[in-house]
């Protein structure tokens, strides 16, 4: 659990970069055994990519460090729970864990039975919640 929280603070601190950069605020990082291997944060509007996605960008450069493109062995960490898009990508990556702070009860991947994850996945969601659902909150807040 320490070590949960450890790495999801890393991923709020992505996120803090998306909120910086006017991006919704949703960070990720890509972690296997304790060195963090991929980063990402939402990137849409900067990239004008539907597909930016703070979990797309992570897959991404974890999969370039170990060069493949199986992450079994890994964790994802993101501050909301992933959307189908992404969930779909970690289950082609075969990601062993995927840890999420704030659940997203209108675009998550958990809406939809049976599970988008590779059979094998772990899923956890809840660490660090109320930090990561505050985030999300107070930038739409602000945008209204």
């Amino acid at each position: 659990m320490e070590q949960d929280e450890k790495f999801m603070r890393e991923a709020l601190r992505e996120a803090l970069a998306a909120k910086a950069a006017g991006e919704i605020p949703i960070g990720a990082v890509v972690v296997w055994g304790t060195r963090i291997i991929g980063r990402g944060h939402n990137q849409t509007e900067q990239l004008r990519d539907t597909t930016a996605h703070a979990e797309m960008i992570a897959i991404t450069a974890a999969t370039e460090t170990m060069g493949g493109k199986y992450l079994n062995d890994c964790t994802l960490y993101v501050t909301v729970e992933p959307c189908p898009m992404c969930a779909g990508a970690l289950a082609w990556s075969q990601i062993g864990r995927v840890v999420y702070g704030a659940p997203d009860q209108k675009r998550g991947y958990s809406l939809f039975s049976p599970s988008l994850l590779h059979p094998r996945t772990i899923a956890v969601g809840g660490i660090l919640q109320e930090e990561c659902a505050a985030l999300m909150l107070d930038f739409f807040r602000e945008k209204r």
